[in-house]
């Protein structure tokens, strides 16, 4: 039996096509931002797509999952740059929330990774009832990280229209209260994180005591 291209299924495809929307969208910010916000939304919109590709298709993989966390935060880190540029004044915000967001998802995998399911002191995600619901609900999901990404691209053409009509300020104001949603639930997403890196530490320190 011939040995299975990872490389080439169906979900890691969508993934190669939202890395090159999101390319071509920094490519085109500083020129072009009604067609750089389309490719930048398509790459986004994508995301919901590629895991139901791979559960529907028996395609999951690490290396889907890994490149479609990398796709998301390096996209939104690349914006935020763009934003700091236009918006230079705010620029310590838009660090604070790279680094949030960079800061909790890499702790949670590495936490994730680590952890031995039987590890009785070790704190599950699925324990907390707010990130239980974020990952389990795909609505939820889809909403919170949807209107984030909305709110960074409502900025960002902010600054190119000359008079935004007043439903623009209408959502610009609901994607906000979205976006400061998804940095607390990050927030949170980062104590957790690092509880269960303690825990792991404690139990292995506990182990190691056990020997002596």
């Amino acid at each position: 039996m011939a040995q299975e291209n990872i490389f080439l299924f169906v979900p890691n495809l969508i993934g190669y096509a939202r890395v090159v929307l999101a390319l071509l969208s920094f490519y085109l910010m500083p020129c072009c931002p009604w067609p750089a916000v389309f490719c930048y939304m398509l790459s986004a919109l994508l995301d919901a797509f590629d895991g139901h590709a791979a559960r529907a298709l028996n395609q999951c993989t690490k290396f889907g999952a890994m490149l479609d966390m990398l796709t998301d935060r390096c996209a939104t880190m690349c914006l935020l740059v763009n934003l700091s540029l236009l918006y230079p004044s705010f620029t310590f915000l838009f660090q604070i929330s790279m680094c949030l967001d960079i800061a909790s998802h890499w702790l949670h995998l590495h936490s994730s990774m680590m952890k031995g399911s039987g590890s009785h002191k070790t704190i599950d995600l699925s324990g907390n009832p707010i990130l239980r619901l974020y990952y389990t609900s795909q609505p939820v999901l889809f909403v919170m990280c949807a209107g984030n990404e909305l709110f960074f691209c409502l900025l960002y053409l902010m600054h190119h229209i000359e008079e935004p009509a007043a439903w623009f300020y209408w959502l610009q104001g609901l994607c906000g209260i979205i976006c400061l949603l998804k940095s607390a639930i990050s927030l949170l997403h980062l104590i957790t994180a690092s509880q269960n890196m303690v825990a792991l530490d404690a139990a292995e320190r506990e182990k190691v005591a056990k020997t002596q």
